[in-house]
């Protein structure tokens, strides 16, 4: 079955969320490295599967996950510094697999309208880890559905239907969730939106349309305030505390925009699905800014890397929609999934996790400024706990696309893998129980990957000149 590429607009688009799979670079990659029984389950994928951009083709095919590592069905393991952020725990975490195991034996679901000890648990757990006033909690089994509870819950409690949102920001990927987030390659086409959804830039200095320069000014987080108070009527602000990308705000920046929100009458919405639950080396996100939003959203990890689970945090005062439903889904209170949510919260503190996080790294910081030191390619460092990234520019200052490609598969090569965001940033977000060890090893093969590009590099301005 044959794939419909891409145009190159719509390539561009691409680059925000993942490496593009219709690239020359890709397609050497599947030529030489996806073989035999992998390549024939890929082109079953492609025969039963929806296509969608960034996952037809896919990349490889897995047969196994544990700790830090992925095993291909090749038999070839990698260290995985992606996992989609649901692996702060790690893959199979034999704790939580045990949970699941125990609850699929004691009650394997919950009815609506009626609830259940785990589900009660985890949220009483959950309330007494959150930062302080972030007392009522709601589940529901993704992310994005969380997404949209908050939004409801925002135009009910403030009796507003607008939000502002971030360019370059993503919420999810259904439609509300689009509406607020704030990437091309799922917006472009799609159709009308969400009414009432105005979006403003980032604290990215490098895209920054207010001419930062290397470091934020915060006139980004004063343009909220200018908008709010034109627009008059905004229900909330949504955002990413830090983006995955990552993009990390400057120490100031969620008081100023909270400020502005206090002012304004609107509420703080704060996405932490990918980077909550210790990643950043804080439990939460927001703790690195000192502020409490009045909602606050998690998911990926908190299933543990097993279970699909999410899970709205709100202020008291904002348990006010009695009368409506803000998700009413059929697995909100779903036993396994909230075992599962309930033993990854007991392996995150008993491993000292959170700590762990922190400390390597700070670890890791050192490692990637000699990198840099090492490789011009790398511009920029950006790592706040494990949440890492390394930005590739050129030296008239154009981002490195190409060349962060070639570098993403010579580390898959060499057993580690990760994702490219923006076009140019090598995107890191390990396991949470990574070692030393296999940090040390994943940035020994992101080394040994630059040179080789730098090579290449070499090699194809020797042969233009011959």
């Amino acid at each position: 079955m044959t794939h419909t590429r891409p145009t190159p607009d719509d390539t561009h688009a691409l680059l925000s969320e993942g490496d593009v799979n219709f690239t020359p670079e890709r397609a050497a990659f599947a030529a030489d490295f996806v073989t035999g029984a992998t390549r024939e389950l890929l082109a079953e994928d492609a025969e039963v599967f929806l296509h969608q951009s960034l996952s037809t083709p896919c990349l490889n095919a897995l047969s196994g996950a544990e700790g830090a590592w992925i095993t291909d069905l090749e038999g070839r393991r990698y260290l995985d510094f992606h996992g989609n952020n649901v692996h702060q725990t790690g893959f199979a975490h034999p704790d939580i697999v045990a949970a699941v195991k125990r609850q699929l034996d004691e009650l394997s679901f919950c009815t609506r309208r009626y609830t259940c000890e785990p589900a009660v648990a985890l949220a009483k757990r959950l309330r007494d880890c959150a930062p302080a006033g972030l007392t009522r909690v709601l589940f529901a089994p993704g992310g994005t559905s969380a997404i949209g509870m908050a939004l409801k819950l925002a135009r009910v409690a403030t009796g507003r239907f607008k939000f502002v949102s971030m360019w370059d920001a993503f919420h999810g990927a259904s439609l509300d969730a689009i509406s607020v987030g704030g990437e091309a390659v799922f917006r472009k086409n799609i159709g009308p939106l969400l009414p009432g959804c105005e979006h403003v830039p980032p604290p990215e200095p490098h895209g920054c349309p207010f001419r930062c320069g290397a470091s934020c000014t915060l006139a980004c987080a004063d343009y909220i305030d200018y908008v709010l108070s034109k627009e008059g009527d905004v229900a909330a602000v949504i955002a990413e505390t830090v983006r995955c990308t990552p993009f990390i705000p400057p120490k100031d920046y969620w008081q100023r925009v909270q400020a502005a929100c206090d002012r304004h009458g609107a509420l703080l919405i704060l996405d932490e699905i990918p980077v909550g639950l210790g990643r950043t080396g804080r439990m939460f996100a927001c703790e690195h800014y000192g502020i409490v939003p009045d909602m606050l959203v998690l998911g990926k990890g908190l299933g543990g890397g097993i279970m699909p689970l999410a899970a709205l945090l709100a202020k008291e005062e904002l348990n006010v929609a009695a009368h409506t439903a803000l998700g009413h889904y059929t697995h909100e209170k779903n036993p396994v999934a909230c075992a599962a949510g309930l033993a990854t919260l007991e392996v995150i503190e008993k491993e000292n996790l959170v700590a762990r996080a922190e400390e390597l790294g700070n670890l890791a910081l050192s490692r990637m400024r000699e990198l840099a030191v090492k490789h011009p390619l790398i511009t920029e460092i950006r790592g706040l706990g494990l949440l890492m990234g390394l930005v590739l520019r050129r030296a008239d200052g154009s981002p490195a696309m190409e060349e962060a490609e070639r570098v993403m598969y010579a580390c898959l090569r060499r057993g580690l893998n990760f994702k490219i965001t923006m076009g140019c940033i090598l995107t890191l977000t390990p396991a949470l129980v990574l070692t030393e060890e296999e940090l040390m090893l994943a940035f020994g093969i992101l080394d040994e990957a630059l040179t080789e590009v730098k090579a290449r590099a070499s090699g194809s301005k020797d042969e233009t000149l011959s």
